[in-house]
């Protein structure tokens, strides 16, 4: 019964910590914005060697734009550039990521300022160097002091924070924290420039879909970069296209890997106690053999003998199972409050678990019970 105990208790815990590791994945999924779509470029090749993902400067700001104005299934859209830059305000300074964007990115990514603003379409339209800075950077260049009014140098430019960005913490094994935000169009003025060949080019354009319509506007946009790209063949497509959803079905199909791990780990301690269930009716079985005989002799019937043994065995592994349920939930709770780690014990796993244990009886019940059954009687009373 022990055995069982603990092989039950193993697996609520362990099924209680993959569940919540896959419902804290989607949270930070979903954190990433409501509907998302990334659009990237293609990857450069330089002697027949691929850079990467989002190397080669094909995607521009007017591809942006038409996205937003030809798409029907795209709600909103904001163009990005990103890079790499030393920031400086007095003696401290940093290396963060400086984004270069649109007003509207807030609302696509869900990540809103939580002192101060985000800049304007009149800063964009203006080129106003304002920026927004998030938590690391402020905490990195100011400490406790409150940064909102203070100007900084991004690359020997001085820029003034008009707001700080709320705590997002680290998603697609990116610090959200450390990034500063300013106007796409002060990007161009100021840091980035211009790239001749293929206008205004971006890193990125983050596409916010029309509620339940991702495939279509994935649809739509690919269709239309393809015309504006003069792609004939889906072949020579020099840009990428990924929905929120395949980000979804990613980390799902990791956490869910994750969990058939875990029990799968828990399952060999059941087998261990299953086992133990079933050398202990083995034994239980020798020590009785005078009672069975006794029993046969004045008439007990195979089944009856038979149903005596299988009974106990699933009364043991049933019992085991409620206190290992019992265990697990306390265990799994133990664990979200003492370690802060995120379980959820679900019906489905406690349900899952007493089946198991049932049937756990079952199966190593019947062994030793048909080893019963089968005794000659006159053999049995002969036996002490």
């Amino acid at each position: 019964m022990l055995g069982i105990v603990i092989g039950i208790a193993s697996v609520i815990t362990l099924l209680g910590i993959g569940q919540g590791a896959k419902v804290e994945a989607e949270k930070q999924v979903q954190a990433l914005g409501v509907n998302l779509i990334y659009v990237r470029p293609g990857a450069a090749n330089l002697s027949s060697v691929s850079q990467g993902q989002g190397s080669s400067a094909t995607l521009t700001y007017d591809d942006a734009q038409a996205i937003k104005d030809n798409c029907p299934a795209v709600e909103d859209v904001a163009a990005q550039y990103n890079s790499g830059f030393q920031v400086q305000y007095g003696e401290q300074n940093t290396s963060t990521s400086v984004v270069a964007t649109e007003p509207s990115y807030t609302e696509i990514r869900n990540f809103y300022p939580a002192k101060g603003r985000f800049f304007s379409l009149n800063d964009m339209k203006e080129s106003t160097r304002v920026c927004v800075i998030g938590e690391t950077v402020a905490t990195n260049l100011f400490g406790e002091e409150n940064p909102l009014r203070k100007q900084i140098l991004i690359r020997g430019e001085l820029f003034e924070i008009i707001g700080v960005m709320e705590h997002k913490g680290v998603t697609q094994m990116m610090d959200m924290d450390d990034q500063i935000f300013i106007p796409l169009t002060t990007g161009y003025a100021t840091l980035v420039g211009l790239n001749t060949v293929t206008g205004r080019s971006v890193k990125s354009i983050l596409v916010r879909g029309v509620e339940g319509e991702d495939m279509q506007a994935q649809f739509q946009i690919t269709n239309l970069l393809r015309l504006r790209h003069n792609i004939q063949s889906p072949d020579s497509d020099d840009f990428t296209i990924r929905t929120q959803s395949d980000i979804m079905q990613t980390a799902q199909s990791i956490t869910g890997v994750f969990s058939l791990l875990l029990g799968a780990t828990a399952g060999i301690s059941l087998l261990v106690g299953g086992i133990g269930i079933m050398n202990i009716m083995l034994v239980s079985v020798s020590e009785r053999t005078k009672e069975i005989g006794i029993r046969k002799a004045i008439g007990a019937k195979y089944s009856q003998i038979l149903s005596q043994f299988v009974i106990e065995a699933v009364l043991m592994s049933v019992t085991g199972g409620i206190l290992g349920i019992a265990l697990g939930v306390a265990g799994a709770t133990a664990l979200s409050q003492l370690a802060q780690w995120t379980t959820i014990v679900t019906p489905f796993s406690i349900a899952l678990s007493f089946c198991v244990s049932l049937v756990i009886g079952l199966f190593f019940g019947i062994y030793p019970a048909r080893q019963a059954a089968k005794l000659d009687p006159i053999v049995a009373l002969r036996s002490e």
